[in-house]
């Protein structure tokens, strides 16, 4: 590393090597220097310690030399007093060891959503960024750009604080920067329950355009299962020969096997899918989950002209409706695969009764409620 009496007119009039980098070192602070790439790119870098740390301190011009020189100085004169620093790590390094060494002891569902999260909202604008000095407004910053959707903007400020606060039990931070912060205000329950006729008119939108989304949404509304695990459905998973549907541990929310019966109506929709392997897979790519959720969704509100409801909305209505049919609630239960209510906590040790037989009632009288539905709005 060559020495250098570094000044502003030296640092500008350095010249790039012809290849990788170089280091000068300030004559004046030992351990100060300047690194310059090939391409130009001049940083401000301080080396420390007994293993002889690299810190970067900055880009010249953004950082001035007077600026990274004080800090230098502050760094080496932390290590000479015995000072603790926080390892020099950014944020994209810092998410993949927690990636490994955290949440991939959580269970599975639980660490996607969190890798998810983190992965999406915050690693692209802070990837680069050295995990010390990224301040709490820039977190908040990221977070009140979700304000549109608040369950995302809550669940998003969570693994963001999960994350922060294992940095800081390894020692990566001495301080969380979302200490302190509040929560943003949760989304309020939804209660939307489709009319007869909106559903009607969702339905058979659906049904006009044959696709992979469209045939989902056919079984949402015609079963009341939740949209991750239908969308999941493989052939294996469909018996013709009874009529049912057995989703396997792995793939529901509670991580409990659910079999369920589907009537005449649901069963040409499943018929409609793949005969192995997924049955409703993204478009040309027979081993991907279907994920256009969005583009989807937005034309098929354009062709029912239905405003402000969700996919989930079909859920509710379904039990809903069931209910006004005079199901009994253990019975929806049951087929909506919930394990709380009359079928959780005590009830759920010893009432081992599959009601197979009052499942198919229910659905059966279902499929005649909405075919007659349908028939009015055909």
């Amino acid at each position: 590393m060559p020495l250098a009496h570094l000044t502003d007119i030296t640092i500008k009039n350095l010249k790039p090597p012809e290849s990788g980098q170089l280091t000068y070192t300030d004559d004046d602070l030992p351990g100060f220097g300047v690194r310059i790439s090939q391409g130009g790119v001049k940083s401000f870098v301080v080396v420390h310690g007994r293993s002889r740390t690299r810190t970067t301190l900055g880009r010249h011009p953004i950082v001035s030399l007077q600026q990274a020189r004080k800090r230098a100085r502050e760094i080496l004169a932390e290590r000479t007093l015995g000072k603790q620093g926080s390892p020099n790590i950014n944020f994209d390094n810092a998410l993949r060891e927690f990636i490994d060494a955290h949440i991939s002891t959580k269970r599975p569902k639980t660490a996607r959503e969190i890798q998810r999260l983190l992965n999406k909202h915050f690693r692209p604008p802070l990837r680069h960024e050295r995990l010390h000095e990224i301040a709490t407004h820039r977190l908040a910053k990221i977070i009140d750009g979700l304000r549109s959707t608040p369950s995302e903007a809550s669940h998003a400020f969570a693994a963001a604080r999960l994350f922060f606060r294992w940095a800081v039990r390894r020692r990566l931070l001495t301080k969380s920067p979302l200490d302190g912060a509040q929560s943003p205000a949760r989304a309020v329950p939804r209660t939307r329950v489709l009319t007869p006729e909106e559903l009607a008119k969702i339905f058979l939108a659906a049904r006009s355009e044959p696709s992979a989304f469209s045939s989902i949404v056919q079984l949402l509304i015609l079963t009341g299962q939740r949209c991750g695990e239908t969308s999941k459905l493989r052939a294996e998973m469909v018996d013709f020969d009874t009529r049912t549907i057995t989703l396997p541990a792995s793939l529901t929310k509670n991580l409990r096997e659910h079999r369920f019966p589907f009537g005449k109506m649901a069963e040409r929709v499943l018929k409609s899918g793949a005969k192995s392997g997924l049955l409703f897979s993204a478009r040309s790519r027979p081993d991907e989950v279907f994920s256009g959720w969005s583009k989807c969704k937005a034309a098929l509100d354009k062709r029912c002209k239905i405003k402000s409801w969700t996919l989930h909305d079909l859920r509710r209505t379904f039990a809903t409706n069931l209910a006004a049919l005079g199901t009994p609630i253990h019975v929806t239960e049951k087929l909506l695969n919930h394990i709380s209510g009359t079928t959780g906590g005590i009830v759920a040790v010893y009432q081992r009764h599959a009601y197979e037989d009052e499942m198919q009632v229910a659905v059966t009288r279902w499929e005649r409620h909405l075919g007659r539905l349908l028939k009015r709005k055909d």
